[in-house]
């Protein structure tokens, strides 16, 4: 007979305490500001046996609290998620009465009991002397929607008074407790706490989807709308049109003006694609990376897309510094073969725009739009195919028609390597996605997330190698916790050094973070790039950085439940340029550690 098998059950969180874990869970899951907000007082209303609750903010500008939501058993005129109900804060000057003591202090606002009788003061021996003048209000209020009492919970977001979370039972149930206001301003922190990390999330997915330098959308944007449009075009046979461009002469103009010049005539050439995109609707602006740009129409005739084409390049040409733009055109509209993937159309309109920059012309090269007689079938066609070798028009290549025919074509979309922030963050965004690691459904450990960020990172930006490190929680000590080395570099030669920097490389090193100040910061949630000689260089990090051989790095890190954690990218003479990219991997390492936690094995 088998013996039973004993399962050791971890023992049920408190109510309350599980109630402020799933708060916690459900707005880290919202979507939207508003959704987290809604999620917020959902929960409060189970977690306090309120009857109904509400999340205001404060609108400084009008100078009225603002109800965003309502939640439980709603009062006549009382409206889930109401258009416009708010009323001027100086009938509730009890808010600014206990922020002051949060400014003066730096304790965290308590909430307050009001009752529908009490029109004195507020029933909670955590009352704000004083604050009994201001509740008059919030009785009436309460008396004409039948309810027997409330509980207020000032919410400060920032250092600011942001507003409040407000509770109420009706007549007959019991009047909230000074336990039940203890609870509710813990509560009120939490949701502080996680209108935070909406926020921070919201900046992640702009810049996700934004191009740093010109304000237009991203590689990652277009992709996403490129891919619904194609569906559409599919389904009901909707246009899809691209215009891709390249700004002529930047490389001139950076190297003989400096890079700053180049980037006012890139801000300048991105403006006027803007103009373009207003003139057809349903389009998209967008910079893909470096000199290059594009135009996403839908739903528009090509021919209306060739004209704005035709436009955008005389403008182009009149940009001071400039040299205009080599465009070209694909459009679902014209004779270029069936369009069942983005890549095809990226294909086709690079092709044409490969043709336009090696013609020098000043007008857009449109794929399927021969250019004279004899060209059947259209030349952009032909080169475009030729560099997709699995597309098939015909059910085969045709004769003559090998890769070396076309050996001088330029190179297409996915450059192997580039340190433009938005590309960085398309491209290390995107293998999160494959990698599964920001899916809601098993997704992957930290360490994994942070290995996908490091090891596509350092890939387009060419750089010597990576290194994930891990600080237990409390300990000054990081260690290696993931590592890959692409070359070696040439470090000092005398046996000391050798020495040294076998140990640097150890993946079982152990450094103090006491010795090292830029990279203790950086583990707290920073970021920095030292470059070899550089004026200002803690000497300690450079001396690391020295003897490994290396000629520069980039660091970015930040902690989440598991612990303290640090990517670090090594350069030699050969890599990109580093600087440029700090902010975007601080964002990319913020967004691997917002997931599931899990020390390294």
């Amino acid at each position: 007979m088998t013996e039973p098998v004993h399962v050791s059950v971890p023992p049920a969180l408190d109510p309350r305490l599980q109630a402020v874990v799933e708060l916690a869970q459900d707005m880290a899951a919202a979507l939207t500001p508003l959704d987290a907000v809604r999620a917020a007082a959902v929960r409060a209303t189970t977690a306090l046996g309120a009857t109904m609750a509400a999340v205001s903010v404060w609108d400084r500008e009008s100078g009225r609290l603002r109800v965003l939501v309502n939640h439980g058993d709603l009062a006549p005129g009382e409206e889930e998620l109401p258009a416009d109900e708010s009323y001027p804060v100086a009938d509730f000057p009890e808010i600014v009465t206990y922020l002051e003591e949060h400014w003066t202090t730096g304790r965290l606002p308590r909430a307050w009991v009001q009752t529908a009788e009490n029109i004195e003061a507020p029933h909670s021996v955590h009352a704000h002397p004083g604050a009994g003048a201001f509740c008059q209000q919030r009785a009436v209020g309460l008396r004409r929607r039948g309810r027997e009492c409330c509980l207020v919970a000032p919410i400060v977001l920032h250092g600011q008074a942001w507003g409040e979370l407000y509770l109420a039972r009706t007549v007959g149930l019991p009047v909230f407790t000074d336990a039940d206001a203890d609870y509710a301003t813990l509560l009120a922190a939490q949701i502080s706490a996680g209108l935070a990390q909406t926020e921070r999330l919201a900046d992640l997915r702009r810049l996700a989807f934004t191009d740093p330098l010109t304000g237009l959308a991203n590689r990652r944007a277009v992709d996403a709308r490129l891919e619904s449009a194609l569906q559409a075009h599919n389904r009901d046979n909707t246009v899809v049109s691209l215009v891709v461009c390249d700004v002529n002469g930047l490389k001139r103009v950076n190297d003989q003006l400096g890079h700053e010049v180049g980037d006012r005539l890139l801000e300048r050439f991105a403006h006027q694609l803007s103009l373009a995109a207003a003139k057809l609707p349903g389009s998209l602006a967008a910079r893909l990376g470096g000199d290059e740009f594009c135009l996403l129409v839908e739903g528009q005739k090509a021919d209306e897309v060739v004209v704005v084409a035709e436009e955008l390049c005389a403008r182009a040409l009149a940009l001071a510094d400039g040299e205009g733009v080599a465009c070209g055109v694909a459009s679902t509209g014209d004779s270029i073969g069936p369009v069942t993937t983005s890549d095809r159309l990226f294909r086709l309109a690079d092709a044409a725009q490969y043709r336009a920059k090696a013609a020098r012309a000043a007008h857009p090269v449109v794929a399927g739009r021969s250019h004279g007689p004899g060209f059947t079938p259209d030349p952009t066609v032909l080169l475009a195919d030729s560099a997709d070798p699995h597309h098939r028009a015909d059910g085969g290549r045709r004769p003559g028609q090998g890769r070396a025919h076309f050996g001088d074509r330029r190179r297409f979309r996915g450059a192997a390597h580039s340190a433009d922030p938005g590309q960085l963050l398309a491209v290390v965004l995107a293998s999160l996605d494959q990698h599964g690691a920001v899916r809601v459904h098993h997704p992957a450990d930290t360490l994994s997330r942070l290995v996908t960020v490091a090891e596509t990172a350092a890939r387009l930006l060419d750089a010597v190698g990576w290194w994930v490190s891990y600080v237990p929680p409390g300990s000054q000590l990081m260690r290696t916790a993931q590592h890959a080395v692409y070359r070696m570099t040439s470090g000092p030669t005398s046996s000391g050094a050798e020495t040294q920097r076998a140990q640097i490389e150890a993946p079982d090193a152990v450094f103090d973070l006491g010795y090292y100040p830029l990279t203790r910061r950086a583990v707290r949630g920073g970021a920095f790039a030292l470059r070899s000689g550089a004026a200002g260089n803690d000497p300690a990090e450079e001396a690391m950085m020295v003897v490994s051989g290396y000629k520069g790095m980039l660091a970015a890190g930040g902690g989440n439940a598991a612990g303290g954690w640090l990517v670090e990218l090594f350069a030699d003479e050969s890599t990109l340029p580093f600087g440029q990219v700090t902010a975007a991997l601080r964002a990319l390492v913020a967004v691997a550690l917002s997931g599931p936690t899990s020390p390294p094995p």
